[in-house]
């Protein structure tokens, strides 16, 4: 369709109905009911390209209303339709996956949109996001949390919750924090808390007695707090008394909301809006509103109380050797968009419990000599179970979340990744996670948001400050890496699975993001992708996964200017034209097109070898930087070049050298960057920490290259450090030397559970057993240290079935000897 702007709705839908087609919607079926106050309704059905639009049709798959005077400004340009859904001005009913496909067709935003301050606060650097902090805070309460899609809740050990202004205490749900005080007395005390029950990511247990005022628990009462998670959750308190006599309590909870963005949270910045509350029977309903965008919180009990705006009182009476219970629901209502009601009929526990169970039952079984790597991999899937997003644009399907407490939302890079090292055990997350991204798919010149058409989205928030486009993540597609993954990832499922469905319904997307590497990602048109953030207000700087503001510094410390070109990301885009040369012969039936890909692909890596590589220091540099420098730092990143295949033979050896070496390789991981390095900084978030995942993909790079002693060299150093860590890895660690600490030093922000910190362990284990998929057939290739023992891991997914592997440990000489005897 041509993008024009129409005047009015009457002239969009004149104009929408003489199209015909628009290349945006190929490999789209459905339909849309557009009922439009002060104008009436119109239908569109969507069938891989082809539009029709008609005045009647018996149902759709989509419904989105509004008024016709918000419409006019949609249709304008003048407003995003997606931003609009969110701030209330329209209600989507239905497949949200076909809001985002309608979107395209209206017209594109101007093309140079002012990008929007962030709210007033002297302490703001705008483009600073949370996961580009580097300053380490004090140090935090001991924390529980758990899980439930994009909802979670963090408390302290005793279930309470007591939020600052820059806490990550609190119910959180969409990017809202919808309860940010929670605290339970009993006659004006706090209990002491005794144990935790927080084996489940989705419930926990509090077992808590009453305080005596003295150093003794010898309390005739016990309290245990149940919490289960919903779109909320629903708390059970149960007071027991030992004693013989009859007593009578005061229990307080005492309630309170900031409904908090979670981008306010990290930045403590001031709310806009306007807060209420009223009191319905047994409910306490707490209310915020900012034009039409409303976030309600609603409180309701099942025992009688008084209820006050910041607190519910219960007057206990409790027998002897009786108990006294309770249960009190706490719902996260976007009344905004749609309200929700919370339902706990039956046994939810035991509902939440029984997915769990038939998720990890579904993965391959195994058993190892060495019981901690059982351990380890049962933690991953359980964490991937947690971190699964359920979308409404994809009814029952869930993509990975990236990570609590800051990323539960969409994250291209992250899933991508996540599903790529989760690929040979839970395989329905890959083809989610290409689904979903196909749908978000950049189309228009967005300067706000970053996007081009045919990129792949960053990140995709639904809070106030999104809503508001104070910040532009409704998507926001600031990522350079992504476009290539999102290849990567499709090529590498159909290797797996064969899903050849799934790729060629998936063509026009994989089509359009080659352009888009070609044509927007080519800055410089010097055939290499580069990134410069178009938002330049409240854009990320860097757009590669080290994407803090510091990340890409030279060897003197000094930082390198925008535009960048990063190594690894020319590795992935050779990878991904490689693997589209054989998706276009073999599925799409395009040989010219897989011709050109391959002479592309050649091409890059002839340039590659000879712009990137720094002879004095025998390393490629870490990027290009906008003058035109080789940005020298010795970085993690090389090791990805391994697993992309763009290293010329005669560099190899020198580059698996500088990994190995001990200025990168500290005992536990590889660093993100090396010490001696100006930048390095082994607390830095970027510049000198050791990331799981980051250990994954290089160590997968040096199996495929031929250096499998020093991949299972990597893979034992981490997995051994997630002993350290109840058998979850964080997001990162300390890159302090091994022998000096003796145990790994966990980041002192990093996300926990993180979703490619969680897919780690299982890349590990494809690369110490040499899993690869080979037409039809599953290679089994072991190479793993002697001390590990045997292993067997059964019933592995793919395209031949399920299969079987086993490996047993090797002699590699006493280095991974040592590493599994210090602990």
């Amino acid at each position: 369709m041509t993008r024009t702007s129409p005047n009015t709705t009457s002239t969009f839908f004149q104009e929408l109905g003489a199209v015909g087609n628009n290349k945006w919607t190929r490999g789209v079926q459905g339909s849309c009911r557009f009922d439009i106050v002060g104008f009436g309704s119109r239908y569109l059905r969507l069938d891989d390209g082809k539009l029709t639009l008609t005045e009647s049709m018996d149902a759709a798959d989509t419904t989105i209303q509004g008024d016709v005077a918000d419409f006019d400004l949609v249709v304008r340009g003048e407003s995003n339709l997606l931003t609009a859904y969110l701030q209330g001005k329209f209600r989507c009913m239905g497949s949200l996956a076909l809001l985002y496909v309608v979107q395209r067709l209206f017209p594109p935003p101007p093309l140079a949109q002012k990008n929007k301050p962030l709210p007033q606060h002297p302490d703001v650097t705008p483009q600073v996001t949370p996961a580009e902090t580097e300053a380490t805070p004090p140090l935090p309460t001991q924390t529980v949390s758990m899980i439930n899609g994009s909802t979670f809740v963090i408390s302290d050990l005793r279930g309470d919750i007591d939020a600052s202004p820059t806490d990550t205490q609190g119910l959180f749900s969409w990017d809202t924090r919808f309860l940010s005080r929670w605290k339970l007395t009993i006659n004006d005390l706090a209990p002491r808390a005794l144990a935790i029950d927080d084996l489940q990511y989705h419930s926990l247990q509090f077992f808590l007695v009453p305080t005596t005022g003295t150093v003794y628990v010898d309390s005739t009462l016990s309290v245990i707090r149940t919490r289960t998670i919903g779109h909320g959750f629903r708390e059970q308190v149960r007071i027991l008394n030992h004693a013989n006599e009859e007593v009578d309590l005061d229990l307080c909870i005492e309630v309170g909301v900031d409904f908090a963005d979670i981008f306010e949270v990290k930045d403590a910045l001031q709310k806009k809006g306007h807060y209420s509350q009223h009191i319905e029977q047994q409910r306490l309903v707490l209310n915020y509103q900012r034009e039409r965008f409303v976030r309600e919180t609603w409180i309701e009990c099942t025992s009688p109380a008084s209820i006050e705006p910041d607190r519910l009182h219960f007057a206990v009476h409790i027998d002897p050797h009786e108990e006294w219970s309770t249960n009190l629901d706490v719902i996260a209502a976007n009344t905004g968009v749609e309200k929700y009601t919370i339902s706990y009929e039956g046994n939810a526990r035991d509902a939440l419990k029984n997915n769990l169970d038939s998720w990890v039952e579904t993965a391959p079984r195994l058993w190892c000599e060495w019981p901690e790597l059982e351990r380890i991999y049962h933690q991953s899937l359980v964490d991937l179970a947690a971190l699964r997003l359920y979308l409404k644009s994809l009814p029952g399907e869930a993509l990975p979340a990236a990570g609590l407490p800051w990323f539960m939302a969409v994250f291209g890079r992250d899933s991508l990744i996540t599903s790529f090292q989760a690929l040979p055990f839970v395989p329905e997350l890959a083809v989610t996670t290409l689904r979903a991204l196909a749908y978000r798919q950049g189309c228009y010149m967005d300067d706000f948001r970053d996007e081009e058409p045919g990129k792949i989205i960053h990140e995709s928030r639904f809070g106030e400050m999104t809503t508001f486009e104070e910040r532009p993540h409704s998507p926001y597609y600031g990522s350079a890496d992504a476009t290539p993954l999102f290849l990567i990832l499709l090529d590498e499922v159909e290797r797996w699975t064969g899903n050849t469905a799934l790729v060629k319904q998936l063509e026009w997307n994989a089509r359009a993001a080659l352009i888009w590497i070609d044509l927007y990602g080519n800055l410089d048109k010097d055939g290499y992708v580069g990134y410069n953030r178009r938002n330049k207000e409240t854009g990320l700087e860097n757009q590669c996964w080290k994407d803090s503001w510091n990340s890409i510094l030279f060897s003197d410390g000094t930082n390198s200017r925008l535009p960048r070109k990063l190594c690894e990301i020319q590795g992935y885009v050779y990878d991904a034209k490689r693997r589209c040369a054989r998706l276009a012969r073999e599925i799409w039936h395009d040989p010219s097109f897989a011709e050109r890909l391959e002479k592309e692909a050649a091409d890059l890596k002839h340039r590659f070898n000879r712009d990137f590589w720094l002879e004095q220091k025998g390393h490629f540099a870490l990027a290009i930087d906008g003058d035109g420098r080789k940005v020298d730092t010795l970085t993690s990143n090389i090791g990805h070049l391994l697993w992309s295949g763009i290293v010329d033979d005669d560099k190899i050896e020198s580059c698996v050298r500088h990994l190995m070496s001990e200025r990168l390789f500290s005992g536990w991981g590889i660093r993100t960057m090396a010490t001696g390095e100006g930048g390095y900084n082994p607390i830095s978030y970027h510049n000198g920490t050791v990331w799981p995942h980051d250990n994954s993909l290089i160590a997968y790079g040096l199996a495929r290259n031929g250096y499998r002693q020093e991949a299972t060299q990597v893979a034992t150093g981490i997995l051994q450090a997630a002993t350290y860590f109840k058998y979850r890895l964080p997001e990162a660690f300390a890159g302090y030397e091994r022998k000096k600490t003796e145990y790994p030093v966990q980041y002192p922000t990093a996300c926990s559970p993180q979703a490619w910190a969680t897919g780690a362990p299982l890349l590990l284990l494809r690369t110490v057993l040499g899993l690869e998929p080979i037409g039809d057939h599953l290679l089994v290739s072991p190479h793993m240290p002697e001390e590990m023992g045997w292993l067997m891991l059964l019933n592995i997914p793919g395209r031949w079935g399920k299969r079987d592997a086993f490996g047993r440990g090797q002699s590699d000489g006493p280095l991974l000897k040592n590493i599994m005897q210090s602990n």
